[in-house]
Formats: C-alpha cells, structure tokens, sequence
C-alpha cells in the first residue's frame, strides 16, 4: 500500500509541471552570463591647416572609414580579426563576435586588442597618422561603459580616436 502512495506521489511530481509550466522555469538550471565585448571610437580626417602627429585641431569625421580591429592571445597568435566601417559621423561600434578568451589575464581585451586604420573613402585624405598609434593599434581603453541584459552583459572599450591625414601637399592658404 505505501508503494502505490509512492509512486502516485512520485509520478504526480512529475507531471505537475506539465500543469503548470510557470513551475517549471523554477527548476530551471541557472545558465552562464554571457560576456560581449564591443569597441568603439571615432575616425577624423586631420586638418590640413594643423595637421601634425597628433593633432586633431579642426578635423572632420569621415563616413565609411574602415578600421580592423585584432586581438592576439597569450602566445602572439591572431586569435581575432575583423574590419568594420564608420557611419556617417565617422563613428565606429565593433561588436567582437566570436571573441574569446583562453586566459582571462593574459588574453582580456585590454592587453590583448587593437584597432588599426584600414582605409579612408577620401582620396585627399586618405594616408595613415599617428593619431593614437593608428597605423600599428591604438590600445582599448576600459571607461566603465557597461550594458546589462538579463543573458548577457555587453563591457564596452573604446579605442582611438584616430585619423587619417591629408597629402603632403595641401593647398597654400589664401591670402587676402
């Protein structure tokens, strides 16, 4: 007789949540957050008047720059690579999709990522500054910009902002 109670009793557990599905989100395992890394940052076009290593004196933000954004691992190897294109006011948001990391330490973006100069649609600006090391990585910086979803949390880099410079020939200014 204590048999059958079990069992009823076992068998009614285990089709409860079938009555009620809102119980069974209670027994649910929590799953990981799941981490995003995001860069962004900006793209100008230095001035010709005050173009110099690192001034930024009167640029212009350029559209559909390119940018490329890699990181390596611990032991020097690309463990990613992406480019990714300015909007119209030459701001740049790279989602690293796909970025992982073996070693929280050594491979964290900060240590491990840079983002370059790739390409500027303006033929009369268009050779690669200095501006913030834009022709070998410009380093992330962490500005405690952060989104918080309830899977996931987006952590926010910036990087730059970086520039292309004008020919080396510009215009004489007019004088009048």
């Amino acid at each position: 007789m204590a048999s059958s109670h079990l069992a009823f009793f076992i068998s009614s557990l285990l089709l409860l949540p079938l009555a009620f599905p809102s119980i069974a989100a209670y027994g649910d395992i929590p799953q990981e957050k799941k981490s995003e890394v995001v860069v962004e940052g900006m793209v100008y076009c230095q001035s010709c008047d005050n173009y110099g290593p690192w001034s930024l004196s009167k640029a212009e933000p350029i559209a559909s720059s390119k940018v490329s954004v890699t990181c390596k691992n611990y032991k020097n190897q690309v463990s990613f690579y992406k480019a990714f294109e300015t909007e119209g006011n030459g701001y740049f948001f790279a989602e690293l999709e796909g970025f992982q990391m073996s070693n929280s330490l050594l491979d964290h973006p900060l240590q491990s990522c840079h983002v370059q100069l790739v390409s500027s649609p303006l033929g009369n600006c268009n050779l690669l500054s200095n501006v913030n090391y834009g022709p070998y990585g410009s380093p992330l910086r962490y500005e405690n910009k952060r989104l918080y979803r309830k899977d996931y949390d987006v952590v926010i880099y910036a990087a730059g902002p970086l520039a292309f410079r004008p020919a080396a020939h510009c215009p004489a200014p007019a004088h009048h």
